[in-house]
């Protein structure tokens, strides 16, 4: 009966055959593929949409191949100056004013994105016709991402954003729900920078609240978040102890005996094709159990979480909470605007990282990457990724949301359809169908996607593209900086080391399902299979724990210290917390008299990070601050946002980045952005030395020949690769 209920949905096409004329008649009947087109644009976006949909539609027997140019960003030479005045003796650059208005323009609505989505039939047979629907609605962005390079002054450029409608604000604020304030959304490493930058650079912002944590947020009270002027949170806000309970408290008007958690995995998305005869089991698993059923289990987990979260932020909006009333969740509020620093951070991450943190959390690795990944899925509830209708996401804002990164990681329509819903409320073609939609949706409705929405042509795949590219052009920006570098010269060292026999014999045996006359120092991740069991990770963790390597690096840190005038420098060490090379570094160091190192442990509050990184970020005053050690070690992880710049010109990296399980899971732009990301702490602009040394430890084979640093560090700092990270238009 499912399978028959199916075969009855209408078609575009229907042929009829007639024996007294013989003839043969086709009619065509556009109503339903329109009707998928304009769904996609229409579900779940608010009441009245649909009043402002077009639809159009074609017949079409020859497509055109879709470009395949990458994504590139552009900057503001040709636009006005806004020019904002900053506490003496600041003021903003020539391009900085340029960014400002463009921010603005989108802010007062006069940015208009023609929004698509588009549905294709193709006629049954050999004939190669299709008919083509496209449904359009313009749209004014609601937002944009400042995309400027590392260190030219993206925050600047946001606080001055604020200073333009502050006063504006002040008159829209009212209790209880609407505050006049800006929220300004940073990894939980920057609150205090945030609030240092801003207090930097105007007086006209007094009041600026930290909210660090569930226990941060009690100190406030609605009066105070209404009438503050900017609050910075986490975006990992969802993972504070006791953040959803209280949610949950104040939203039902009482004590939940349970809370779901955030979900440990990513919902699963599942295979959509396979050869063979399909038997269906029923409408509930039409896959016939075909699929792993613990993905489903991970759907609903994650679906389940989301509803819960909406459902409990809903019932407090509908709620009345007293001026003095303390610890009310962000979620309540209405903001003038929202910022989103370091937002490829929440998008960026991929399957394969997915799975890799699954396995390193398996094996209980203390500093691994599944405790930052589970916080990128905070953030995305954080943000309502899944949630088309802006006015029922948790952060509700007035004016426009903004994001900023310089490094965008745009290599993918994915990545750019993402942004675009995030960073504009913008809809692009296919996001309807985007994979983290269908990480929540139930075995049943995934198959009927698949089964009725026909795969994407070739001028679908083509119009995605166009509309990827027109969103960039239209909402973000990117500005270099090259005249504020001037006289900063980055000096790059490889210090090269050879492993001891001992080493060699670990470094071949750790590589996990290759055979043993295979194995080699050339290996590299592609060369695990993991559909094969291999296991690379073992691999990559093996090669971080070479003594040699921890070695090295202490070696190295003595003769940075040893040098004239270097001998109260701080030294970055960046490492790969996911293959528990932070922790090896740590040892290293903290085992090595007259070393020592501070590091950032799981356990710290977001406001002890805030302060052990704010000891790099500032001279020694104290004899507390002039005996403390010399080395941060840092996960890459946290390569993001920091300002290392004034007090630090050494950075070593301990091993170089690959996330991935091996064969083709590795995401060379993403490892490489990174990357760049971790430099960018120090050589940026506000650099104090004329030169900045980053110092890449490179492991060799017993003999010296080439292993696998060697080619990460080649594939890291390919040109071509880097400038997909970057994103910039030449």
């Amino acid at each position: 009966k499912y399978y028959l209920a199916l075969q009855k949905a209408p078609y575009c096409f229907d042929f009829v055959a007639n024996r007294i004329t013989s003839s043969l008649s086709v009619n065509c009947f556009p109503e339903v593929v329109a009707h998928h087109a304009a769904f996609g644009l229409i579900d779940g976006r608010g009441e009245g949409i649909e009043q402002e949909v077009s639809v159009t539609f074609r017949l079409s027997c020859q497509q055109e191949d879709p470009s395949i140019d990458r994504f590139r960003l552009h900057n503001c030479s040709d636009l006005p100056e806004t020019n904002i005045p900053l506490k003496a003796p600041f003021g903003l650059y020539e391009r900085q004013k340029k960014a400002v208005t463009k921010m603005l323009r989108v802010e007062r609505g006069e940015v208009v994105f023609n929004e698509e989505e588009m549905s294709e039939e193709k006629m049954p047979g050999a004939t190669g016709w299709s008919i083509i629907a496209k449904a359009s609605r313009p749209a004014s962005l609601r937002g944009g991402v400042i995309a400027d390079a590392i260190g030219a002054g993206k925050t600047l450029i946001s606080i001055a954003v604020i200073l333009r409608g502050i006063k504006a604000a002040r008159t829209k604020r009212s209790l209880p729900r609407k505050s006049s304030a800006t929220l300004i959304v940073v990894p939980p490493g920057l609150i205090d920078q945030w609030k240092s930058e801003i207090n930097k650079f105007t007086n006209a912002m007094p009041k600026v609240l930290c909210i660090y944590d569930t226990d941060a947020l009690k100190r406030y009270s609605v009066k105070e978040i209404v009438e503050a002027d900017a609050v910075i949170c986490p975006v990992d806000m969802l993972e504070s102890k006791t953040y959803m309970a209280t949610l949950a408290k104040l939203s039902t008007g009482s004590t939940i005996k349970y809370v779901p958690k955030l979900p440990s995995q990513t919902g699963q998305v599942e295979k959509n094709g396979a050869a063979g005869v399909w038997i269906s089991a029923s409408s509930q698993d039409p896959y016939g159990g075909a699929n792993n059923p613990r993905s489903q289990k991970r759907r609903e987990e994650s679906a389940y979480y989301t509803y819960v979260y909406h459902d409990y932020i809903r019932k407090l909006r509908a709620k009345e909470f007293k001026p003095n009333e303390k610890g009310i969740p962000l979620e309540y509020f209405e903001w003038e605007r929202v910022f989103v620093d370091e937002i490829h951070e929440i998008l960026c991450t991929s399957k394969e990282e997915l799975k890799d943190a699954k396995e390193n959390s398996k094996k209980e690795i203390k500093d691994c990457g599944f405790f930052q990944e589970k916080n990128r899925r905070a953030g995305r509830e954080f943000l309502g990724i899944t949630t088309k209708d802006t006015s029922q996401r948790p952060l509700v804002f007035r004016t426009a949301i903004f994001g900023l990164s310089a490094t965008p990681l745009l290599d993918s329509t994915n990545r750019v359809i993402e942004l675009a819903n995030l960073m504009g409320c913008a809809y692009i073609t296919g996001l309807s169908n985007h994979w983290r939609n269908l990480e929540k949706e139930s075995g049943r409705d995934i198959f009927l996607g698949n089964f009725l929405e026909p795969k994407q042509s070739r001028e679908v795949r083509n119009n995605v593209q166009k509309k990827c590219q027109e969103y960039l052009d239209l909402a973000a920006c990117k500005n270099k900086n090259e005249e504020d570098m001037d006289g900063i010269t980055l000096v790059e060292h490889s210090m090269k080391v050879r492993m001891s026999s001992r080493e060699g014999e670990l470094y071949l045996k750790s590589q996990s399902g290759i055979s043993a006359k295979s194995q080699s120092f050339a290996i590299r991740p592609e060369d695990f299979d993991p559909t094969a069991g291999h296991d690379v990770s073992r691999f990559l963790r093996q090669n971080a724990r070479l003594a040699s390597r921890g070695r090295k690096m202490v070696e190295l840190c003595k003769q940075i210290l040893s040098e004239k005038g270097n001998s109260n420098t701080k030294i970055i060490v960046f490492t790969d917390g996911r293959i528990g090379a932070g922790e090896v570094a740590r040892e290293c160091l903290m085992k090595e008299e007259g070393l020592g190192c501070t590091y950032l442990d799981e356990n710290d509050s977001v406001e002890t990070k805030n302060k052990k990184l704010a000891w790099y970020q500032y001279a020694d005053v104290t004899v507390e601050d002039k005996n403390r050690p010399r080395m941060l070690v840092l996960h890459f992880e946290h390569a993001a946002g920091l300002n290392l710049q004034v007090e630090c010109n050494h950075l070593i990296l301990f091993s170089p980045l690959y996330v991935g399980n091996g064969a083709t899971s590795g995401d060379p732009v993403s490892d490489a952005s990174t990357e760049l990301q971790a430099i960018g702490r120090v050589f940026r602009p506000g650099q104090s030395k004329s030169e900045v040394h980053v110092y890449r430890i490179e492991l060799l084979g017993t003999n010296g020949e080439e292993a696998l640093d060697s080619h990460l560090i080649r594939r890291n700092t390919d040109k071509e690769t880097i400038q997909m990270a970057v994103n910039a238009a030449d």
